[in-house]
């Protein structure tokens, strides 16, 4: 690295900072100041002095990646964009959490230029973090593999600030004990150690050895207090120096302890929870600017030689994108292939082949759908190298290796049953679900690959808040969940799935994806990976079902629709005889195949039975009314829908006249065959539901 400098200008524009924060929360009248302006000197040594960036080009391959975890505290990051010539301007500062403006509460992915991920909820930034440190090392192995440290275009580093908060969420402790085991030496997060949240002084609830609890993360940690002498002295060089050390320790991530006072130099309300997340008020306000030297009459006063100075950003980032193009060109050039499956990845394309590879499972044998899906992930993987994953500790179980593979580890833990390497594709997470949904995320953030993270559907509980965060970014992250019901029988209710299909279905923009048989996940599969424009969860049997007969395209007597049509989101599996149904029973999972019994039984009493296979709402919604109708004509109001949980997504589709199949209650312990006939999830309910709904419409 260059000579560390740092001149009056630069305490300038670390001063303007902390006034900028300090007037966007006064003229909304919210918001959280304290930490933007103790974060101040930091974040402005980080994206002044340090990372590699540039301004013009937020979405440039080679740049540092930042995440602020402390996301409340987004003026942080927000200021520095300003400064740095990033596209916000003085206004946006000024419309800081207001209507229609860049500057939201929270730093929001995709609405702001230079934001990489929204935070908001505690610990979830540092933990997607962790993935964007996966995603660059597995990325590095795809593109650039035999490259020494440092010498690669694919080579950067993942910088975070969090905060006590971050650090006091279990969030944090799972991912941060992966991000040690995986020795991630290119993540390095600066923890403001203020000791003060909303409740004030932290002690309250808050006093364990942080650098202790790190180092035993095989993190490398070093301390930088700011209050060591007894006075408060904001040694940037110190900080400087800390930042060189953790660029330089490649073999374990960077822990940097900054004991800071929050809200300085504030001079009634420093160090107190009363700066954390709420305006000044005048008098104060008044206070800072004259120590600082501003003139308190004045608001959001940027001096024009502050503005120019740290508007160097920019050129700065034409240098270093213009030297980086050069090494980047130079990889291109020797590496044609990997150049074009670079391009493919980028434009988020699927390969050629795909089709060719998935499974055909015959019809009338039996195997469940994550079986099913476990034999697809593996063919996939020949034919998509961008495609990796694994499981909570359920890798048997979720059936979420890619056969052949390598384990994603340092080839030191390899273990007796699994071999790795640091580029591999089987992601071992251990039981954390919390972290590895974050992870999923900061993986599918960072760039275009493909992962996905399984574990039972009853545990989707524990990755919930990454989930939503995934959906509200749009991010197409791929969850896999098995044991989808409570068919998974002799675990219990405490396994046993009831009201998770519903919840998830609430949350806007997830896609929640529930095949029939085992050809129809081969189809569900290659429509996740056809989509990036949000997250989807694959919901699994444990229990073998029926693979049915297929023809070649739409249903029609007794031939069932192609598996392909599962890229509808509800298809007609099975049609009524003479194709005018008296009763539709629309299903999903394990139980359509009770709507086909059902059928067949209906048939035989002289009654005309449609069978619709429902695996994505989601998906079905975006199909045009046409085809909407097509499936469900509005004129046949006799329907019965039939699934393994609550009903409570059904009542738009069945209306009035419909009836539901359901479980409305939590479950017990036995096998999955006693458990459906006890909770009457049969074909005879199914039958006398047809009847029932036929008697109402």
């Amino acid at each position: 690295m260059a000579a560390f400098q740092w001149d009056s200008i630069d305490d300038q524009a670390v001063n303007t900072a902390r006034i900028l924060a300090a007037d966007a929360v006064e003229k909304v009248g919210n918001g959280h100041p304290g930490t933007a302006m103790s974060l101040a000197p930091a974040a402005y040594l980080l994206f002044q002095k340090i990372m590699r960036r540039d301004p013009a080009d937020n979405d440039w391959l080679g740049r540092d990646r930042f995440i602020l975890s402390v996301g409340h505290s987004s003026l942080t990051q927000y200021v520095q964009l300003y400064l740095g010539g990033y596209g916000l301007e003085l206004e946006d500062l000024k419309a800081l959490r207001t209507w229609g403006s860049k500057t939201p509460g929270h730093p929001e992915y995709g609405h702001t230029a230079g934001v990489e991920i929204t935070t908001g909820p505690l610990g979830q930034g540092l933990a997607s973090a962790v993935g964007f440190a996966y995603a660059s090392r597995f990325e590095r192995g795809l593109f650039d593999p035999d490259a020494a440290t440092g010498a690669s275009p694919f080579d950067h580093f993942v910088y975070v600030i969090a905060g006590d908060g971050d650090l006091q969420e279990g969030l944090t402790s799972e991912a941060s004990s992966l991000a040690g085991h995986q020795q991630l030496g290119n993540l390095i997060a600066i923890y403001d150690s203020n000791q003060i949240s909303i409740e004030d002084d932290t002690n309250i609830a808050f006093t364990e050895d942080v650098a202790a609890r790190y180092a035993a993360y095989n993190w490398h940690v070093q301390t930088v207090n700011w209050k060591k002498t007894g006075s408060y002295v904001e040694d940037v060089a110190e900080l400087n120096a800390a930042i060189e050390a953790a660029q330089n320790e490649t073999g374990k991530p960077s822990l940097i302890i900054l004991k800071t006072i929050i809200g300085w130099p504030s001079p009634k309300k420093q160090n107190t929870g009363k700066i954390h997340g709420s305006a000044l008020g005048a008098e104060e306000l008044a206070g800072v600017k004259t120590i600082l030297g501003f003139d308190p009459e004045k608001t959001f006063d940027v001096a024009p030689e502050v503005i120019a100075h740290t508007r160097l950003a920019l050129d700065r980032g034409v240098t270093a994108h213009a030297e980086w193009t050069v090494q980047f060109d130079a990889w291109a050039t020797a590496n044609p292939e990997r150049k074009i499956l670079l391009d493919r990845v980028l434009s988020g394309d699927l390969p050629d082949g795909v089709d060719e590879a998935l499974p055909v499972f015959p019809g009338g044998t039996a195997v469940s759908t994550r079986a099913a899906s476990g034999k697809v992930l593996t063919a996939l993987g020949g034919v998509i190298p961008e495609l990796w994953g694994g499981s909570a500790d359920l890798a048997e179980s979720n059936n979420t290796t890619i056969g052949g593979a390598a384990s994603f580890i340092p080839s030191e833990h390899s273990t007796g049953e699994w071999s790795g390497n640091e580029y591999g594709r089987v992601l071992h997470f251990g039981i954390r679900e919390h972290a590895m949904a974050a992870i999923l995320n900061g993986i599918v953030l960072h760039g275009n690959t493909r992962p996905f993270g399984g574990t039972f559907l009853i545990f989707s509980d524990y990755m919930r808040p990454a989930v939503r965060l995934a959906a509200l970014m749009k991010a197409p992250s791929i969850f896999v969940w098995t044991h989808d019901s409570v068919a998974l029988g002799e675990d219990g209710p405490t396994h046993q799935p009831i009201e998770q299909l519903a919840t998830l279905r609430a949350i806007p923009g997830l896609d929640v994806v529930r095949p029939s048989d085992a050809n129809e996940t081969a189809w569900a599969w290659k429509t996740i990976l056809e989509r990036r424009n949000g997250p989807a969860g694959i919901a699994l049997t444990r229990q073998n079902i029926p693979v049915y007969e297929r023809g070649e395209g739409a249903a029609s007597d007794e031939v069932f629709a192609s598996a392909k049509n599962v890229a509808r989101g509800a298809y007609v599996l099975a049609e009524a005889a003479g194709g005018t149904p008296d009763v539709i029973l629309i299903g999903t999972g394990s139980e359509v195949q009770l709507a086909v019994d059902a059928r067949a039984q209906l048939a035989r009493e002289g009654i005309n039975a449609r069978v619709v296979s429902a695996p994505c709402l989601e998906w079905f919604e975006e199909q045009s009314s046409d085809y909407r109708e097509s499936v469900l004509p509005a004129a046949v109001t006799a329907r019965v829908s039939v699934e393994a949980g609550l009903a409570l997504t059904w009542r738009g589709y069945v209306g009035d006249a419909g009836r539901s199949i359901s479980i409305e209650h939590f479950g017990a312990s036995a096998d999955y065959q006693t458990l459906f006939r006890e909770f009457g999830i049969t074909t005879e309910a199914v039958v006398a539901a047809a009847k029932e709904s036929i008697s109402a419409a």
